[in-house]
């Protein structure tokens, strides 16, 4: 699998650790010292780059199911998705499971170097002979608290989300779903609608937060513009304040909306909900 040392890649690692034996589970690295503590546990920390497709190609050999975590942002991640996918077919990879972001097939929203990196990685996937399942994730519920920006308890949420429903998860409980869909069978050709059980508004993450926190705590459905204004004032640059500006209006054009159950049903119980993650991080000291 790829994205070993971060934090979604590094939570499947575990999660499947619980689930095959260490000998049975290789992870790519461009530098082998961080995975350091998974080479101790027998597992197979190989080297590659996504820049270099020979070492890519070396590094998968042998690999019957690959994990193709999606890069992250602010580089030619279109390159090293298709180098990716280019290297699984030679080295004669079976089955690639691809992490992508949830989007109606309809949906006029998209996220700037994520949408059309799904869409290639996706058809050249699925142009490749190798078996494909798509693990679709809504936003990450535990990237949230600092989307929404430093002032929230005190300002309240301005964000331009819009009034739709969205089932958030968490990166934690996606891993897991990661390593259930990694060790088990019959995953072939599926696509899954990953996502908590309950879908919120913001409006509704704003009660959420006004009752934890004791205070006050509204909902705005504010610009982009404005959303940017505020985020590069805390000190965000610019570029990295529109990528998440994107997100929220996508989340506006309700493509984190429904529950499919898929979540749960993969890892066999219920995902942490919103109240469970945010209560926490809420609460008077």
């Amino acid at each position: 699998m790829t994205g070993a040392t971060g934090q979604l890649g590094g939570a499947t690692v575990e999660f499947l650790l619980d689930r095959v034996p260490a000998k049975e589970v290789a992870v790519l690295v461009r530098d082998p010292a961080p995975a350091s503590h998974l080479a101790a546990r027998g597992v197979d920390v190989r080297v590659g780059d996504y820049h270099d497709r020979p070492s890519l190609e070396k590094a998968f050999a042998g690999v019957d199911k690959l994990l193709l975590i999606s890069a992250p942002p602010f580089g030619d991640v279109i390159t090293q998705h298709l180098n990716a996918v280019a290297a699984a077919v030679r080295a004669g990879v079976r089955h690639v499971h691809y992490t992508a972001t949830r989007r109606r097939a309809d949906s006029p929203a998209r996220i700037s170097q994520v949408t059309e990196w799904d869409e290639r990685t996706v058809a050249a996937l699925r142009e490749s002979g190798s078996a494909v399942t798509v693990l679709r994730y809504p936003l990450f519920l535990d990237a949230l608290p600092s989307m929404l920006g430093s002032g929230a308890l005190t300002t309240g949420l301005r964000v331009p989300a819009g009034q739709s429903e969205a089932a958030l998860a968490t990166r934690r409980d996606l891993a897991e779903a990661n390593a259930a869909v990694l060790a088990g069978t019959g995953h072939e050709g599926r696509s899954y609608d990953l996502g908590g059980s309950e879908a919120v508004t913001m409006a509704e993450v704003a009660a959420i937060v006004t009752a934890a926190s004791g205070g006050e705590v509204g909902y705005q459905d504010v610009s982009v513009r404005e959303y940017v204004a505020e985020r590069t004032g805390e000190g965000l640059p610019e570029p990295v304040a529109q990528f998440l500006a994107e997100w929220f209006t996508s989340l506006a054009a309700g493509d984190f909306a429904g529950t499919s159950g898929d979540l749960e049903r993969l890892i066999g119980r219920k995902p942490q909900t919103v109240p469970e993650f945010l209560v926490p991080l809420c609460a008077p000291a």
